[in-house]
């Protein structure tokens, strides 16, 4: 078998087909990427932890803890917050679970707010 970096290919090949491991690794990609999502609004708006935490009505510790990727309690009225604090509009959609082959994804809900710059 050849040698590979790909993280996703090496992960699959230890954890085989046990679903309960690949459905833990699916929700840990999806808090990752929640996280990521938050850092990556909060720094491109030139904005802190305390800076949002304040246009939210929050505390620096919240975002921290939002931007944690082991963090698994994101709720969509908070990532809706931090959208509004932002500027930016919130957008959500399913996409095909299984791995059949590739197919077009189709958004399935977004948000019906459009939110105001701030």
């Amino acid at each position: 078998m050849a040698k590979t970096k790909d993280a996703l290919k090496i992960l699959e090949r230890v954890t085989g087909q046990n679903s309960n491991v690949q459905q833990a690794i699916t929700n840990a990609r999806i808090n990752l990427e929640v996280a990521q999502m938050i850092y990556d609004a909060r720094t491109s708006a030139g904005l802190t932890q305390r800076g949002l935490a304040e246009l939210i009505g929050s505390k620096q510790s919240v975002i921290a803890r939002l931007e944690d990727a082991d963090y698994e309690g994101h709720s969509l009225s908070m990532l809706q917050r931090i959208g509004d604090a932002l500027g930016q509009r919130l957008e959500m959609r399913f996409v095909r679970a299984n791995r059949r082959g590739p197919r077009p994804e189709k958004p399935v809900s977004v948000s019906r707010r459009v939110l105001r710059r701030a």
